[in-house]
C-alpha cells in the first residue's frame, strides 16, 4: 500500500521541477537573444535610444516621478565613466609599482597596448537598458513620486557632470590614453620587398 504522505510530495517537486526547467529554457532564450544581438552595435544603441525617448515622454506625461530620473541620470554616468576608465587604473599600478603607469604608444616604435575598458561597450549598453525598463517599471507606482522641485536636481546633476568629467579628461590627458577608437592614429606595417621579387620584371 502507498504511503499517503507521499503523494503531496510527488506533486510538490513535480511543479518545482517544472518551475526550474522554465526559468532553465527561459535564462537560455534570454542568453541566445543577447548573444544574437552583441554584434549589432548600431542597432542596439538605436533601440536604447527609442527607450530612453519612450521614459522620456513617460516622465513629461506624468509630471513627476523626478527622484526616480535623477536616480537614473547619476546611475547612467557611473557607467559612462567606467565606460571611459581603463581596466587597470594607471595611477593605482603607478603607486603599486613605484613608477610610471602604462599609456598607450605614441610612436611607431612602441609597443601597442590596446585600450581595456573598465565596463566592456556591450555590459554599459545593457546596463543601462535594464536601469530604464526598471524606471519606466517604477513610474507606474506612485509611491516613488516624491514631490520636489526637479529644478535643482537637474542642475545638480549637471554640476556633478561637469566634475566628474573633468577629472576624468585630466586622467586622460596625464596618462596619455584615449578610450575611442576614432580618430586614434593607426600605424601599418611596410611590405618588405625581397631582392628576388624587386628583380622580377613587372608584366
Amino acid at each position: 500500500m502507498m504511503d499517503p504522505s507521499s503523494g503531496g510530495g510527488g506533486g510538490e517537486g513535480g511543479g518545482s521541477s517544472f518551475l526550474s526547467a522554465w526559468v532553465a529554457a527561459a535564462s537560455r532564450r534570454h542568453q541566445h537573444l543577447l548573444d544574437k544581438a552583441t554584434p549589432h552595435v548600431r542597432r542596439r544603441w538605436a533601440w536604447l535610444g527609442v527607450l530612453a525617448l519612450v521614459y522620456t515622454v513617460r516622465v513629461w506625461i506624468a509630471q513627476g516621478f523626478y527622484i526616480v530620473s535623477y536616480a537614473l541620470g547619476i546611475y547612467v554616468l557611473n557607467l559612462f565613466i567606467a565606460f571611459l576608465s581603463p581596466q587597470v587604473d594607471p595611477e593605482i599600478q603607478e603607486l603599486a609599482d613605484g613608477g610610471p603607469g602604462p599609456s598607450l604608444p605614441t610612436r611607431s616604435s612602441d609597443e601597442f597596448r590596446p585600450f581595456v575598458r573598465r565596463l566592456p561597450e556591450f555590459k554599459f549598453w545593457y546596463s543601462i537598458t535594464k536601469a530604464f525598463c526598471v524606471a519606466f517599471v517604477l513610474t507606474f507606482f506612485g509611491a516613488f513620486d516624491v514631490p520636489v522641485f526637479w529644478p535643482i536636481l537637474l542642475f545638480y546633476w549637471f554640476v556633478l557632470f561637469t566634475v566628474t568629467m573633468k577629472r576624468q579628461i585630466l586622467h586622460m590627458i596625464k596618462y596619455k590614453y584615449v578610450p575611442f577608437t576614432f580618430g586614434k592614429q593607426r600605424y601599418a606595417k611596410k611590405k618588405e620587398v625581397s631582392d628576388d621579387d624587386a628583380s622580377l620584371p613587372s608584366n
